[in-house]
């Protein structure tokens, strides 16, 4: 009888990041810990390959003549360009990363084995209760009116699909970018909170670029990362975020046409107005900056934070 040898097991390959040998005081300790490359250079290093990857993908989409997002011009197919080449990016980068730092890509927030499930559905239901909820409070103290349809036949369905189509890819980059490679690597130097803090604090001062966009709708935005961060806590990756982040654009934009952080887009499905004060209804904002987004806001956290209960693995 004869056996066969079994192969020895073989080491983790090491991370092209790990300190170089020896010990670790002086200049070294500036840009290495004990296991690897610090946080804060690995954050640059992978936002430098994200801008340099969304630079040549946007110029490779102006060669190519596709639809470009244009001020005073904003249409559903230049948007699905514009928010698909910042996800992909945003996703490759991380992925080299991923290879230089030997770890799975799915640690960052986007498990292949969580991709439009459970979680992800879950989501796209509490985003469009959480859009509802706040144009309906703003309607109940007069701020709104739905309006006439503003498209008919065919076209209700082709830009329904369509919008779903942008916001999908708003979510993916969004969450990607803010709260996946970064917040994962910012949270081993930082923690998860004060890293949750800066990169939601980040995320609403970007807002602030729309036009239309003021300080009190960046403040909800900020708010609104910092549930986006919770949930991620709880559920342990972002497909609850896409699917919520996504629907909620959504609602917001295409089902109960009103501006998006300040943005109002062609292809919507009502002629609605807002009528008031600003502070019930946006202004020019739109809904994220009432204080009835604060409210719906403060509510779904303590529901979703009793529906959702700590993880054994994140006390």
């Amino acid at each position: 009888m004869t056996f066969e040898k079994k192969p020895e097991p073989q080491a983790n390959p090491r991370s092209l990041l790990a300190p170089p040998g020896g010990t670790i005081d002086g200049p070294k300790a500036i840009f290495w810990n004990e296991r690897e490359l610090r946080a804060g250079w690995r954050l640059l290093i992978y936002l430098l390959l994200f801008v340099t990857l969304a630079s040549a993908a946007v110029y490779l989409t102006i060669a190519l003549h596709f639809p470009q997002v244009m001020r005073g011009n904003i249409t559903a197919p230049a948007m699905l360009v514009q928010e698909g080449v910042g996800a992909i990016a945003a996703m490759a980068a991380a992925a080299i990363m991923g290879a230089l730092e030997q770890r799975d890509f799915g640690v960052y927030g986007l498990p292949g084995a969580g991709a439009f499930g459970e979680r992800f559905w879950q989501g796209v239901v509490w985003g469009i209760v959480m859009i509802a909820a706040m144009i309906f409070l703003i309607r109940l103290f007069g701020g709104f009116s739905f309006g006439e349809m503003a498209l008919q036949g065919g076209a209700v369905w082709r830009y329904a699909l369509l919008w779903a189509l942008v916001f999908l890819c708003v979510g993916f980059f969004e969450e990607f970018l803010f709260r996946g490679y970064a917040q994962f690597t910012l949270a081993s130097g930082l923690e998860f909170w004060p890293a949750a803090t800066m990169l939601s604090a980040s995320f609403g001062l970007l807002h602030l670029g729309n036009g239309g966009e003021d300080k009190v709708g960046a403040a909800s935005v900020f708010v609104m990362g910092m549930f986006f961060c919770l949930t991620l806590r709880r559920t342990g990756n972002l497909w609850f975020a896409v699917g919520l982040h996504a629907s909620f654009d959504w609602g917001e934009t295409f089902l109960f046409s009103v501006p998006n952080s300040g943005i109002v887009a062609p292809g919507h499905l009502l002629n609605s107005s807002f009528h008031g004060p600003a502070w019930l209804t946006g202004g020019t904002v739109g809904p994220e900056g009432s204080v009835m987004a604060f409210a719906v806001l403060a509510l779904t956290a303590v529901i979703f934070s009793r529906v959702y209960p700590p993880r054994e693995d994140r006390q």
